[in-house]
């Protein structure tokens, strides 16, 4: 901080708490006058009533002039009271100036701190780093909208998505052999299962006539490859 500044900045203060000391003694000053004009006040209506107490007695001792000269002194006193009464009144319109000012000044004074703080703060603050701050709020208010919705997908979702990546990493030659796996445990079980012959249709037999002979059953394929490997056998 330059000189001159500093000079600018701490004189402009000390001249504000200059003129701000400089009220508050006036004010004290016209506070102690205005009370020495009361007393003095109250004195003076004191003697005016004591004048009167002694043209009263005068006025019953038959001394007229003595009760004229205590009447006259009255009315010197009552003007005297109003004269102090005038300085009061200037005094107080002097005393509500001032406070007035006073108000007036320091209220100026706060705007003008302000306004300085204020402007020391725009002059801190950089268009572009506000920009940069807002787009950093901005990317991660985006992750964190990402990452609830990734939490709020369904259990079912995450599951398929796992099959999805294994059978992406699943060989082909891999797949082809647990297929023939299969066809051939199947191929088995479906060998290993009992032959079951069709139920022969009931004969009906009229009434009346002797039954006759029973049909021969047919045979299953498996009992023909037997019999004719036996008759093979038996040449």
């Amino acid at each position: 901080m330059s000189s001159n500044m500093f000079s600018r900045l701490f004189g402009a203060k000390s001249r504000e708490e200059t003129t701000s000391s400089n009220t508050l003694a006036t004010l004290d000053k016209l506070h102690e006058t205005l009370e020495m004009l009361e007393k003095k006040e109250q004195v003076l209506l004191k003697k005016a009533s004591a004048e009167v107490e002694k043209a009263k007695e005068f006025t019953r001792a038959k001394n007229k002039r003595a009760a004229i000269q205590c009447l006259k002194r009255k009315r010197l006193y009552e003007q005297q009271i109003e004269q102090l009464g005038n300085f009061q009144l200037r005094i107080h319109d002097q005393m509500i100036m001032l406070e007035g000012a006073k108000a007036t000044t320091e209220t100026v004074a706060a705007l003008r701190t302000g306004a300085n703080a204020m402007k020391a703060m725009q002059k801190a603050t950089n268009i572009d780093d506000v920009d940069k701050t807002m787009d950093e709020i901005n990317e991660q208010t985006d992750n964190l909208r990402q990452i609830q919705e990734a939490l709020a997908q369904p259990i079912g979702a995450a599951a398929d998505f796992d099959e999805f990546q294994v059978s992406l990493h699943t060989k082909p030659d891999e797949l082809e052999a647990e297929l023939e796996e299969l066809e051939g445990a199947e191929l088995e079980e479906q060998l290993l299962q009992p032959a079951i012959s069709a139920p022969a249709a009931p004969v009906r037999v009229p009434a009346g006539s002797q039954p006759a002979r029973p049909a021969p059953q047919k045979t299953t394929a498996e009992e023909d490859e037997l019999a004719a490997l036996q008759a093979e056998m038996a040449l």
